[in-house]
Order: structure tokens, then sequence, then C-alpha cells
């Protein structure tokens, strides 16, 4: 045995079995040796025991590659090793314990980062709008969100992690869009909705508290607009020579007024399509789509129904009345449509708007201010000013919800209007004053003798 050299280990040869010299003779460091293998490799080693006495375990440490560490350095590791071991440090458990709070602080902040990334609300509204809307919505409802999410959440928040945005953020989103308070609102609710859905699926904690929590929603002025009589008559004049003889136009004073046609062939038409399709939306109250969808298959002339798989509310179906029906008794089936597109990829499609249609018919009748869904709050403002009540009103309307139809409320002649007239007939009586024409009958207040 001798001490270990440079000169010693480039000497030795390979075996079948790994062999161990160990360092001994003058200078030599106990329990430090080299190990040879059957691949060649020569690896320096330090064997000791951790603490004293017999229960102390032996440990035996690699500590690195012949040449790539020298005699000296591994000695001097081994030493360094053997002093610790002595002192019952075990060097070895201690750098695996370090590695394993590395490795795992490193799993942490990937964790973490991974986890900014993927709460990020712009990624998050992607998968609410995958996941979610776009298998449980409808068309409609799916544009509409689309289009909230990208033209005002995103630009102002996507970016930021949902576990970050405060009540502040979305008030001051919210405050930016004051001039419409409609959409704020909106934009508010599908905020809201899309970390309703987040904290369902367990994408971040319950404990968690939306942003949009208390963040008070502005006042919105419901448009109702309602035809009256001489309106209607107005309008169904403008249909029957939009659709015959056709409305007149000027051409625009800056354009080349020699080149425009005579005045008695300055006439626009709209086809008798368009102009059913608007008789059907103010004869029945319905949605735009649901008679722009219609299919043939879905008319039961027989029983007067109209029978709808699908609607903004649901599968519905809506009465048939005479007017309604007539319409479509003169009507001719181009195709499964009433109302037949443009085709695609040789299948027929609905058609889409009555845009063009629309803006003739209503500049034509003096109503520039009329939109088309104006002529459902129409149908249902005759309804209820003819007492048929809100109930019946909101089912014509394929109303779910009674409050939907509370806005027609002010028209409805129902008891309480009848109560409220012969309320005040008596105190009108009691005071000396005359009835107005058409009021409720005035009932003599009986005085009695003191």
């Amino acid at each position: 045995m001798t001490k270990i050299t440079k000169k010693l280990i480039e000497a030795q040869q390979p075996v079948e079995k790994p062999f161990f010299i160990w360092d001994a003779g003058d200078g030599a460091l106990k329990g430090f040796g080299l190990v040879i293998n059957p691949t060649g490799r020569k690896n320096f080693v330090a064997q000791f025991r951790i603490g004293a006495g017999r229960a102390a375990k032996t440990k035996r440490v690699t500590i690195g590659a012949f040449p790539a560490w020298t005699v000296e350095q591994a000695r001097e590791r081994a030493r360094a090793l053997i002093r610790e071991g002595d002192d019952g440090i075990d060097r070895q458990a201690l750098d695996a314990e370090q590695e394993r709070r590395v490795a795992a602080r490193a799993a942490a902040e990937d964790l973490a980062r991974r986890q900014r990334r993927d709460l990020q609300l712009r990624r998050v509204a992607a998968r609410y709008m995958r996941e979610h809307v776009r298998l449980k919505r409808k068309p409609n409802t799916i544009e509409f969100y689309r289009h909230v999410i990208a033209a005002h959440i995103l630009p102002a928040l996507g970016k930021m992690d949902i576990r970050e945005i405060s009540r502040q953020d979305v008030g001051r989103l919210h405050a930016r869009l004051a001039s419409k308070p409609a959409m704020a609102n909106r934009v508010v609710a599908v905020l809201g909705a899309i970390y309703g859905w987040a904290e369902a699926i367990e994408l971040c904690s319950e404990g968690l508290r939306r942003p949009t929590y208390k963040v008070e929603k502005y006042r919105e002025n419901v448009k109702e607009r309602f035809l009256s009589i001489e309106e209607l008559q107005r309008l169904g004049d403008a249909i029957r020579r939009a659709e015959t003889t056709g409305i007149p136009w000027e051409p625009k004073p800056e354009g080349k007024m020699k080149h425009a046609p005579r005045p008695e062939n300055r006439l626009v038409r709209i086809d008798g399509e368009a102009a059913a399709a608007l008789r059907l939306l103010i004869f029945t109250g319905a949605r735009l789509r649901e008679i722009l969808r219609l299919e043939w298959k879905f008319i039961d002339l027989d029983r007067g129904l109209l029978r709808l798989p699908d609607s903004k509310t649901g599968p519905r179906t809506i009465i048939l009345n005479s007017a309604a029906r007539a319409v479509l008794v003169g009507m001719k089936p181009r195709g499964p449509f009433v109302f037949p597109g443009e085709s695609l990829d040789g299948k027929q499609q609905p058609r889409t708007d009555l845009k063009r249609p629309w803006r003739l018919v209503k500049s034509a009748a003096g109503l520039d201010d009329l939109r088309i869904h104006d002529l459902r709050h129409s149908f249902a403002s005759v309804g209820a000013a003819d007492g048929l009540g809100l109930v019946i009103v909101g089912k014509l309307l394929g109303h779910k919800q009674a409050s939907t139809t509370e806005r027609y409320a002010h028209l409805d002649n129902d008891p309480l209007r009848k109560a409220s007239d012969a309320i005040a007939g008596k105190i009108a009586a009691a005071m000396g004053e005359e009835p107005a024409a058409g009021s409720a009958e005035i009932i003599p207040i009986e005085r009695r003798a003191r």
C-alpha cells in the first residue's frame, strides 16, 4: 500500500470487477481512496463515519472522476468530508436536501409562472368562450359576449392576472363607458360571469372576491316606442306602396343631376317576401330572427300555430292569428325557408336581415326613429291597452319571466285602473268637480246627518 499519486492512478488498468486503492504511507489520509471500474473510469471516494461510537453509520461518498479532479483537490475534499463526519455532519445528505429544496423552489416558481400565464384574463376569457359560452348559449348571445370581451374588457384588463384585478380596476372601466350606460353594465355583467365560471371549475379559489362585487350599475333608459293607430295606418300604407307602385326617391344635390332618371322612374320597390316578413312582425309580435328563420315545416295553418323548435327562450309556439295566416296563405314556397336567402355550398340559407326594406318603409311613413323591434313593443302595447292582461300579453310574446312584461304595466287597462277611477270619482264628487269625458262613473257620497 502506498500514497495515492497521479503516477499511481495512471498506471492502474481496469479488471472485470471494480477495485479500490486506499491512501496509505507517509502523509496519507485515512478514508481517502480511488475506485477503478471495469469501464476504465477512475473515481475518488471518501469513506468515514458520521459521528462517534459503534452506532455511527459508515458513509462512502464519491468525490469526482480523475483527471477532472486532481489528487490534491480530491484529497482536500475528502479531508473536509471526513472532518464534518467526525463532527456528526452528513454533508451528502445536506447537499441532497439543499438540492431538493432548490428543485422544489424552482418547481414552485415554474408553477407560479404558468399560473400567472394561464390566469391572465385574456386566457381565462378565451377558455370561458370556448368551453362554456359557445357550447351553451345561442348564436346572438355568443356574438354579443365576443364583442363585449374583445371591444371593452380585454383592451383594459386582458393582460392582468384575474387574482390581481381589483374593484377599482373594474370601476374605472365602468366609468370610462359612462356615456354608454347599457354597455357599461353589460361589461360588468360579462366580467362577473367569467369569474363565476372560473370559480365553478376551480380555476381560482372560491374565497377570491369578484372585482365586480358591489360595482353600482348605471340607470338605463329603456327605449319604449309604441306605434299609435295613426302611425300604424301610415306604416301599412308605406308597405303597400313599397310593394306595388314603389317609393319615390330624390337624387342628391351634390350628384350629377342631369344623369338622374326622370321623376316617374325614380321609384324603389321591395320584394313581396320582405313585405310579408314585415307584416308578420307587426301581426304576431314575434322577434325578428324568429320570423326570418321560419321554415314551412314549422307552420300549422289548420290549427293556426307556428311551432318554433328554438327561439331566444327555447322552444316556442306562436299563435297564428287570421291576419298573419292570410299573409302566409298568400305566399308561394321557394324552398324549406319561408324567407329564403342566399345558398351556401348548394344549401339554402334563411334571409339574414330586413335592413334595406325597413329603412325605405319607415322613412316613407315618416317614422325614422322607429326600430324594427318596436313592432314587437307595439303589438304588446295594443294588447295591454285593450285590457287583455299582462299574463296573456306575456304568453303571446313568449316571455318566460313575468317581470319582462311589466314594462307594459302602465298601458294595462286592468282592475287597478278601474279602482283608481272609482276612488278618484268619489273624491271629485265630494269636491264638486266635474268628471272628465270618458272617465269612470261618479258615485255621489252621502253625507251623514250630524
